[in-house]
């Protein structure tokens, strides 16, 4: 997306331990999201030679337990909603591409993990992420 970006993220109690307590406890995925942008900006930064903010210093956060499939579909569905594309799938900065090859090569996702935790099936993917997902459910999540 032009001026945001999503990551569906399996939390575990390593990156939910606190690394930092003043002025306010951050945990250790707070803190690794914050490094990543931090670095992102200064490469910007010193490319463009420019300064200044890149990103909102209020990044949001969510608990989608009860809803990370739907997640999952909303993340692939986001470009294509927007009208930047004219298919799901051709969308170049997708993972949707990813979770759809069929060799287990390893790339940025965990697609085994994913396929797991998220009961998503290879031969299904694409026509899962094209479904239709209810505004109502969407409003929980979003």
């Amino acid at each position: 997306m032009p001026n945001h970006f999503h990551f569906l993220i399996q939390a575990n109690a390593a990156t939910c331990k606190t690394v930092k307590h003043s002025p306010i406890e951050i945990n250790a995925l707070t803190e690794g999201i914050r490094l990543l942008l931090s670095s992102y900006t200064k490469a910007i930064q010193k490319q463009e030679s420019m300064t200044g903010n890149l990103f909102q210093q209020k990044t949001k956060t969510k608990c989608v337990d009860n809803y990370a499939r739907i997640a999952f579909h909303y993340i692939h569905q986001n470009a294509f909603n927007a009208g930047l594309t004219n298919k799901i799938e051709d969308w170049k900065f997708s993972s949707l591409r990813e979770y759809m090859a069929s060799d287990t090569a390893s790339g940025l996702c965990f697609k085994n993990l994913a396929f797991d935790l998220l009961d998503l099936d290879q031969e299904t993917i694409l026509k899962d992420s094209y479904a239709a997902i209810q505004a109502e459910r969407l409003n929980k999540i979003f």
